[in-house]
């Protein structure tokens, strides 16, 4: 079972660009900022559990929070046909249609900001972004994290304790997750060019833990960006995510 959203966000669905079911959750009144997830995660536990939706939402905002097919709520189907190039990208393009967003904001972390990165490569105009837990690397080139999880779904249980894939496994477990519906999501990776990167000329934040490399240099990133804040929290890929500075670091710099 995936981890449980909070009761005063219930999970609401709405079918995506291939009929696939997928879940959000809404919490909050006033502009509306879509946050996507991390692989292995859902929205619950990447931003509802430890408090970020509410501080962001206390800052006027309407948050809106997917479940990334195979994850979560939504549909974790087994067909790699479920699996195209770009399928998460045309999932976040199908909520802001369903929702009916014209002028709204867009953040995610890790998997979830890579997304953010082909949305905006792919037409989406929202008015400011946010890219947390990732580098530069990790939108340029997304072969090495792709690969790491590979090795992680297709070796489960044989990994050194302690290890960084022992510790995305253990990840795994406590989130409920779908290694086949995962190993398909690493099929739906696509690089964002240096020059698209370098494009995004909405205003951005790029915050990360300051142990976290996972995706190559968070700085990197906010160098490239035309018009980008950089901001360090505390924790590395894992640990960042439970800290509270992670949910200030977004509200503050959306309600600045």
């Amino acid at each position: 079972m995936a981890s449980s959203p909070t009761e005063s966000s219930p999970a609401q669905f709405f079918e995506s660009f291939d009929g696939e079911r997928l879940a959000y959750y809404e919490m909050g009144e006033g502009r509306a900022v879509v946050l996507i997830h991390g692989y292995f995660s859902d929205a619950d536990t990447n931003w509802i559990k430890y408090g970020h939706a509410a501080v962001i939402a206390a800052k006027g905002f309407r948050v809106l929070m997917p479940d990334l097919r195979a994850h979560g709520a939504s549909a974790r189907p087994h067909d790699p046909a479920a699996y195209p190039p770009d399928a998460l990208t045309r999932d976040g393009h199908a909520l802001v249609a369903h929702l009916g967003l014209t002028d709204y904001d867009l953040g995610g972390y890790s998997l979830g900001a890579r997304t953010v990165s082909r949305m905006l490569a792919t037409g989406a105009t929202p008015r400011r972004i946010v890219f947390s837990g990732m580098g530069l690397d990790g939108l340029v080139d997304t072969g090495r994290r792709a690969g790491h999880f590979r090795h992680v779904l297709t070796n489960l249980g044989q990994h050194e304790r302690g290890s960084g894939a022992w510790m995305a496994e253990a990840f795994l477990k406590t989130t409920g997750g779908d290694p086949v519906a995962l190993l398909g999501i690493l099929d739906t990776f696509v690089d964002t060019p240096l020059d698209t990167v370098r494009g995004f000329v909405q205003p951005a934040l790029v915050v990360n833990g300051v142990d976290d490399d996972d995706n190559g240099s968070a700085a990197a990133l906010a160098e490239a960006l035309p018009d980008a804040r950089y901001v360090e929290t505390p924790g590395n890929h894992m640990s960042a995510v439970v800290k509270p500075e992670l949910g200030r670091a977004i509200a503050d710099f959306l309600a600045a």
